[in-house]
């Protein structure tokens, strides 16, 4: 039998209607939604890579800077294949449903999320109010770092041998010292990653957070693997809607847990918020 979830959709519903801000933390599980793929295990990158599959290689071995030195081709035909996937690709009306009750907030939201593939900016929320805690594919860097730079990767267009996942043509160099350039995204054992843009940020959403009494948080679609995401939103000490479909446990009396898809959730809330007048019909 069907679940019944309108009771947590009012909760939720509450919640929003009580908070001044709005903090959403994503992870992988909101990517989904809009139909981007799931790395979560070998079998979910490999299906989307069978190149890698083939030669038996892990994500945190691709998503590695170590592969940007030994097999820069194969790096590259990754990261360029995703980078012209998200291009490519239409946020998922999840992203509507956030900006919607963005809009009715005082403070309005601010974004933190493990996701480079900068959807967030795509679906129209303000880039100055997005903290992406591990980088984005949408910008580079140099690999040794000459200058400490990073830059919009605008002007490069992939093209990818996706049977091979093998970049054909040139890869993006540093225009200082012409060195090869890599995504500006915090990889696995990544020592080199300039996080400067990041930091910048940071300090963007501290700002914004210590002006605010009633802050909400909505986590939606955030792993434990690398529990960065998770971790944030459970520090800001305020109550969570945990959205996911496969953990979504939290502290009863501080918050609801939702064990479904973003979307899904996501539409229950926003029906509770119609109920109650908060949404406009």
């Amino acid at each position: 039998m069907e679940t019944d979830w309108t009771e947590e959709f009012s909760r939720c519903a509450d919640l929003i209607a009580q908070a001044d801000g709005l903090l959403v933390t994503a992870g992988a599980g909101l990517g989904v939604d809009s139909g981007l793929p799931d790395f979560r295990g070998s079998g979910g990158l490999w299906r989307a890579y069978p190149a890698l599959g083939r030669a038996r290689l892990q994500f945190a071995e691709i998503a590695n800077p170590a592969a940007f030195r030994t097999h820069p081709r194969l790096a590259w035909g990754f990261y360029g294949h995703r980078l012209r996937l998200y291009r490519q690709t239409t946020p998922g009306p999840a992203f509507g449903i956030l900006k919607s009750i963005a809009s009715q907030l005082p403070a309005g939201a601010r974004i933190f999320t493990s996701n480079v593939d900068g959807h967030f900016q795509k679906a129209g929320f303000d880039p100055r109010h997005i903290v992406e805690c591990h980088g984005s594919i949408h910008h580079l860097q140099c690999m040794t770092g000459c200058r400490g730079e990073v830059w919009p990767a605008d002007d490069f267009e992939p093209e990818v041998d996706e049977a091979a996942c093998l970049l054909l043509n040139a890869a993006p160099v540093c225009p200082w010292c012409t060195s090869l350039a890599r995504p500006n995204i915090l990889m696995f054992g990544d020592a080199d990653w300039i996080d400067t843009r990041t930091q910048h940020q940071y300090a963007r959403y501290a700002s914004w957070r210590s002006s605010l009494d009633r802050l909400l948080v909505i986590e939606i679609g955030a792993g434990t693997a690398v529990p960065s995401v998770r971790l944030f939103g459970e520090q800001q000490g305020t109550p969570l809607i945990r959205i996911n479909p496969d953990d979504a446990s939290t502290a009863a009396d501080r918050g609801v847990s939702l064990p479904m898809s973003g979307i899904a959730a996501l539409r229950g809330i926003e029906a509770a918020l119609r109920t109650r007048g908060f949404l406009a019909d």
